[in-house]
């Protein structure tokens, strides 16, 4: 099976989901079966009498995967090598993303968040956090809304180090229109991920579907300034249930009632400063480092 049928079936299942299934049950099917066509071809039925309206779906289908194949980004389908391995294990993993920019395997990031509303000081410790992270070679990961998240993309390109922006429209849009010339620039020297159909405009629920993809992304996240109703606190939670570290600073626990709560939590954190925020980030990048090297040595040992 080439690539082409693999994409065109995973969008054709995606297009023709039955009224009240949802995308992750496809996402599901085709992990199960290893294949998307396969799953398509059970789907498709009888190759004699084939139901037109299946037919066209697939030829539809097809036809857009070969135009995105000639686009400035491209498609990756859950099961295809470039994926994101971390991504792929949490149960909101998107059945595909759109790529535009340069995927690394096994990306040490860390997901800089908060507000749009942001405080001058909010701004100076995302900025702060972000430099330090791209002078150790770690990728800053955020959603290119206003305030904090702009400030982290903005501050790791200036430091010279990786940024990856996983945003709530399709690829081929930019929001808010503020950060068109920072989307672009990201673009070209880090990486720009959407799991939505590429001319997907802004929509609400989008946010919160970002905000998952983020926190299977990276390998913690870290919330620099949030109110009671932020995307921010979304994504703490998700962070938690996703078994990834959250790391909160002073401002946001005080703050924040949801905050208080979810220090109680294992593997929340509360960080005191900039510094304190860089030391609970170096244990997580320490422990990550530490299970990938056991892993690697009992797969070496036939394990």
């Amino acid at each position: 099976m080439t690539t082409l049928e693999e994409h065109a079936s995973l969008v054709a299942l995606l297009r023709t989901v039955d009224k009240g299934q949802r995308w992750a049950s496809v996402t599901e099917a085709v992990l199960e079966r290893g294949s998307a066509t396969d799953v398509w071809n059970d789907k498709a039925g009888d190759t004699l009498l084939p139901d037109p309206t299946l037919t066209s779906a697939y030829d539809t289908a097809a036809a857009d995967v070969i135009e995105w194949s000639g686009a400035t980004y491209r498609m990756i389908g859950i099961l295809d090598s470039d994926y994101p391995a971390r991504l792929r294990e949490i149960h909101q993993a998107p059945p595909f993303l759109f790529a535009a920019g340069a995927l690394i395997a096994d990306d040490p990031a860390i997901a800089v968040v908060g507000s749009r509303k942001a405080s001058a000081r909010g701004l100076s410790i995302a900025s702060a956090i972000a430099t330090a992270l791209a002078g150790e070679g770690v990728t800053v990961l955020s959603g290119l809304a206003a305030g904090i998240d702009a400030a982290a993309h903005t501050a790791a390109l200036s430091a010279g180090g990786r940024t990856v922006a996983v945003i709530a429209t399709g690829i081929t849009k930019q929001y808010p229109a503020s950060n068109r010339e920072l989307q672009l620039e990201i673009e070209r020297k880090g990486l720009v991920l959407s799991q939505f159909w590429p001319d997907a405009p802004p929509q609400k629920h989008n946010f919160l579907m970002r905000n998952a993809v983020m926190s299977g992304y990276g390998r913690a996240t870290v919330v620099v300034e949030a109110g009671e109703q932020s995307g921010a606190r979304a994504q703490a939670r998700m962070a938690v249930e996703h078994g990834r570290p959250v790391i909160l600073t002073n401002q946001v626990v005080e703050a924040n009632e949801w905050a208080k709560a979810l220090i109680s939590r294992p593997g929340v954190h509360v960080a005191n400063g900039i510094d304190e925020a860089m030391q609970h980030i170096h244990r997580v990048l320490d422990r990550d480092n530490k299970v990938d090297r056991l892993l690697d040595d009992l797969l070496g040992a036939g394990l």
